[in-house]
């Protein structure tokens, strides 16, 4: 079992890898409010834990994350850091935006706005290498009549690199996400936990989505999403 310094040193490690700076920002709050040492507990405990159990991999955590937080619709400074965090641990652009799309009809337009704005500005200067215009161009004319603005944000974002965006999968999980966010979307939830399950997801990678959550949307959202995941798993045991 690791001790409280050897779960913060690995913390800080990630972090560090996450964010890009050496002092993380959150740890500097902390100190100013005179809550150091609790600062380094969640550290150690968010990131030097939690982040590190198996079941689900470090660039779906940011996904998972990013989504959860875009559903928000105010947290736009913690969506650019997990924005740029995705980038770091292995994520492409395209799989950031793809995630914030896909759960653009929970969040609502409003929110979706937020979100890819704050991912425009975290890539800007990432140094990744832009497509052609040709599909930009496309994606552009198509929208024009209905949301150019939205057009512009999703070439601006995701057309920065050309790895292929989300599989099925992947967008149940950061689904699960959203909904697990709303608090308010258990039947939906529910649903997306039996599509993930039907696409080859297990019941660990459903477990570990919604503990990873707890920390991000809160303890009661996360505690209902595992018992909304509870009745899924019963009924398909009970065939």
């Amino acid at each position: 079992m690791e001790s409280a310094e050897q779960s913060f040193e690995q913390g800080l490690k990630l972090i560090q890898r996450l964010g890009g700076q050496e002092r993380p920002a959150v740890l500097d709050l902390f100190e100013s409010l005179g809550e150091a040492e609790f600062g380094e507990q969640c550290v150690g405990f968010i990131y030097g834990t939690v982040y590190h159990r198996p079941g689900l991999s470090l660039p779906v955590r940011q996904l998972v994350t990013v989504a959860a937080l875009t559903t928000f619709g105010y947290a736009s400074a913690q969506l650019a850091f997990h924005a740029k965090g995705a980038l770091a641990v292995g994520c492409t652009r395209r799989q950031v935006v793809e995630s914030i799309v896909q759960v653009s009809e929970l969040a609502g337009f409003p929110a979706t706005l937020e979100a890819l704005t704050a991912v425009k500005e975290a890539f800007a200067g990432s140094g990744s290498e832009q497509v052609g215009d040709a599909a930009g161009s496309e994606l552009v004319e198509a929208l024009q009549e209905v949301a150019p603005d939205v057009a512009r944000y999703v070439v601006e974002c995701a057309f920065g690199d050309t790895d292929g965006p989300l599989d099925p999968k992947h967008r149940e999980v950061v689904t699960i996400a959203a909904c697990t966010a709303l608090g308010t979307a258990l039947p939906q939830l529910k649903a997306h936990i039996h599509a993930l399950l039907d696409l080859g997801g297990s019941e660990r990678e459903v477990v570990e989505t919604l503990l990873h959550l707890a920390f991000y949307v809160g303890f009661p959202a996360s505690l209902n999403g595992l018992a909304a995941a509870r009745e899924v798993f019963a009924q398909r045991a009970a065939g």
